[in-house]
């Protein structure tokens, strides 16, 4: 199977789908995993798992970019649960299954407070503990056959329907959720890949959405309208608001459904927010930069987008209230040429009462000192 790597920048995150092949062929120099996946809740096999091996984390290992978890092998069950990864070099593992509604490292670890670790090993080691009840160690020996037992936990399941406020169903909108940390903090659940959706859920025909695979605790649900990805698109949470901090919260178990999660999603009093980052100097388009609008009373963030190759940007569907309007990572022209320019960040307040379509910012280039 390909390898999965991700590139962590801060706390931004990119899936890169390596070159890496691994056969399930017999190889005398490299060593066998062999078991079975069960589920927890009926005893029965774990059909058509995906089993994923990953090295345990070493301590004195050099830094990657590697994420947490990352598996070096995947392979599926069969109809009797069991699965035989053939050619796996010698060395210690964690082996994991993931199954449609049961618990899925992806829904159920904390990325963020990953990406707050200075170090990888510090970041590995935050998702083995975060993981640990579900991971399963196996020592791996040449020409040796591992045998080993995954089980696999029921997961929660939140669903209900989302509408507009003049009662058709929100056909096609994507879902955000926040789960409340053991700091009474609010994370992001999942990992939105290629700035893309956290979560691939969404609203059917009906207006009805189900987001399954959670781990159990309190959260926030929030439907984002089906526009570009999760930065640029508004959202709106449960209790029927536009703010994550006023949304109702709702709490699940592990195993349990969660039902009635409606929201119903306001049509009007949603503006437009659009303009232009550009030059002091001459005023001509900035080619790079990244435009964030912020509430104004605490800076939660609203929205996010790249401006575009004429220096333009456009918010769609933006709540009535008042705003901070922040560019930053502002450059023009080449690094590989040696003729990039870099500009200062700055913010500006925007009151949102009406349509905004020429907010244009300009920006002051950072001088070049010499060494």
């Amino acid at each position: 199977m390909a390898r999965l790597r991700l590139m962590w920048t801060g706390a931004a995150l990119l899936l890169v789908v390596g070159c890496e092949k691994r056969s399930n062929k017999p190889d005398p120099t490299k060593g066998v995993v062999s078991g079975i996946v069960i589920c927890a809740d009926t005893a029965k096999p774990a059909r058509f798992a995906t089993v994923n091996l990953t090295p345990i984390p070493n301590p004195h290992s050099e830094p990657n970019d590697d994420p947490p978890l990352a598996p070096v092998a995947t392979i599926q069950t069969g109809l009797d649960g069991r699965f035989r990864m053939e050619a796996v070099p010698p060395g210690e593992y964690y082996a994991f299954g993931t199954l449609g509604g049961y618990l899925d490292p992806m829904r159920g670890i904390d990325f963020g407070e990953i990406s707050e670790k200075g170090s990888t090993i510090e970041q590995e080691l935050s998702a083995v503990k975060q993981w640990k009840e579900n991971l399963v160690s196996v020592k791996v020996a040449v020409r040796r056959v591992s045998e080993i037992t995954i089980e696999l936990r029921r997961a929660a399941e939140i669903n209900g329907n989302v509408s507009f406020d003049d009662g058709s169903p929100a056909i096609g909108m994507h879902f955000q959720l926040f789960r409340k940390n053991p700091k009474k903090q609010w994370g992001s659940v999942g990992l939105p890949l290629f700035n893309n959706w956290a979560i691939t859920s969404t609203s059917d025909s009906h207006g009805h959405y189900a987001v399954e695979n959670l781990a159990s605790g309190e959260y926030v649900v929030c439907a984002m309208m089906p526009i570009d990805s999760e930065d640029v698109a508004p959202r709106v949470c449960l209790g029927n608001v536009l703010r994550r901090k006023a949304a109702s919260t709702i709490k699940v178990s592990e195993g349990e459904v969660a039902r009635g999660a409606d929201i119903v999603i306001p049509i009007s009093g949603l503006r437009t927010v659009g303009g232009r980052v550009e030059a002091v100097e001459d005023g001509h388009a900035l080619e790079h930069a990244t435009v964030t609008l912020l509430f104004a009373d605490d800076h939660e963030q609203s929205r996010k987008v790249s401006i575009d190759n004429e220096g333009s940007f456009r918010f769609e569907y933006v709540p009535e209230d008042s705003y901070i309007l922040r560019v930053s990572g502002a450059k023009d022209g080449s690094e590989d040429e040696g003729k990039e320019s870099l500009y200062s960040d700055k913010e500006m307040s925007l009151h949102v009462h009406s349509d905004l379509n020429d907010v244009n910012v300009m920006l002051t280039r950072v001088p070049v000192h010499a060494p």
